[in-house]
């Protein structure tokens, strides 16, 4: 399940491209001349623009809480759904060695996640053989390969010191998207050949598992109960990817998909009105009511689906900025939490400045979380330069530190 930031109401305590299709030969101007070749499949700039989003809403989301933000945009759905489109075009080739490539896409940049959390947990003081015993070194095999929940005390170092003492839960909050990815991942070569035979019926059978385990009727314990969960939560938006490539949700009546999609968002709305949690709206805490709303809207954002093949209009101004978060999602995603708390430390620095306190000191608080956000958006640049090259590495392409594609844009802007 996923992992929420603590939040105190003020200054918090601790604190996932498809290809368009391809472009038919255009016919040659002379006749009897050969016809130009097809241009290549290239990145679909709607569906990266949709993943940049995401990634921004889980940022605000993990900085001020706001519960509404889970309904506005329900971004691991879509995080979901963008990535079942991908692996769906990807298995047109032999699926082991689809498999094996996202599986070592996604490897390096988990182990330099790893590599500095467990030490600094360590660090802490985390005895974890005097509480789990030996079963405790099979766990921590999921900080490489994370097939399962890797562990994590939930505290860790003292409350008043740098760090608040829930610091390696939020840090490692992020992981269970990380599990269920690669799940999915592991699990799509079965999905699609099901979907293929009975497309309707997989596209909807999660929601149905959800309905099951999500809602209390059966109750799975630990965190096998949690993985199961995940799984059935965003399988049909995992599958409603495979519908957007196979071209399947175009052939339903726009009218058709969006009416069922309504219908489908108003019930999660309903299901979630009769079962708020501490959190209230917040569709995290609520399986069935996030299932059923994250799915309509990804059929309705995927319906509309305009395929650009180049940002329009205003949106070009953000080229740079989508292209980067799109070739950085992974080291963007698994450092976020982290960095969201390292904030802290760096803005407490304010109070240092003579005269700052107690003049300004509650004007600062009253705008903490907001610079939060400010403060954290350096940090992760900072983080891409240092780490996110293994991205390139992993996908065996050469090293970048700042792939933000200006250099295609100067080309393209150098032929015209």
């Amino acid at each position: 399940m996923t992992t929420h930031p603590i939040h105190t109401g003020g200054v918090p305590q601790g604190r996932h491209t498809a290809a368009t299709d391809a472009a038919t030969a255009v016919p040659a101007a002379a006749a009897g001349a050969p016809a130009a070749a097809p241009k290549r499949p290239g990145r679909d700039r709607y569906l990266d623009l949709l993943r940049s989003v995401a990634l921004v809403r889980v940022v605000v989301y993990h900085i001020f809480g706001w519960a509404w933000l889970t309904v506005v945009f329900p971004s691991m759905g879509v995080m979901f759904a963008l990535a079942g489109s991908l692996m769906a075009r990807s298995l047109s080739r032999p699926a082991w060695g689809v498999i094996r490539g996202r599986v070592r896409r996604l490897l390096p940049p988990m182990w330099a996640f790893s590599a500095f959390v467990v030490p600094v947990i360590f660090y802490f003081g985390w005895k974890p053989l005097k509480e789990e015993g030996v079963w405790w070194f099979i766990k921590l095999a999921w900080y490489i390969v994370p097939v399962g929940a890797p562990p994590y005390p939930w505290h860790s170092g003292d409350k008043a010191g740098l760090l608040e003492d829930t610091w390696a839960v939020q840090a490692a909050g992020p992981l269970w998207y990380i599990r269920a990815y690669l799940w999915f991942v592991i699990a799509s070569p079965l999905l699609l050949w099901a979907f293929r035979k009975v497309p309707w019926a997989t596209l909807l059978a999660p929601l149905g598992l959800t309905a099951i385990v999500g809602s209390g009727l059966v109750t799975i314990p630990g965190e096998t109960g949690n993985a199961i969960s995940d799984f059935a939560c965003y399988g049909s938006c995992w599958v409603l990817g495979f519908a957007h490539q196979s071209g399947l949700l175009a052939k339903v009546p726009r009218y058709l998909s969006i009416s069922a999609s309504a219908l489908i968002m108003a019930f999660g709305l309903w299901w979630a009105s009769g079962h708020l949690t501490a959190d209230g709206w917040d569709l995290n805490d609520i399986p069935l009511a996030q299932a059923t709303w994250s799915f309509g809207f990804c059929v309705i954002l995927l319906t509309y689906s305009p395929s650009w093949q180049e940002l329009p209009g205003k949106l070009a101004r953000f080229d740079t900025l989508v292209t980067l978060s799109n070739n950085r999602a992974v080291t963007i995603y698994l450092w976020h939490n982290l960095l969201i708390m390292a904030t802290i430390p760096v803005i407490d620095l304010l109070w240092e400045i003579p005269g700052v306190y107690p003049t300004y000191e509650g004007l600062l608080e009253s705008v903490y979380t907001t610079l939060m956000l400010i403060v954290v958006w350096p940090l992760i640049g900072l983080m891409i330069v240092a780490v996110g090259w293994l991205e390139d590495v992993a996908a065996k392409r050469r090293p970048r530190l700042w792939p933000n594609g200006s250099s295609r844009g100067r080309r393209r802007s150098h032929r015209a």
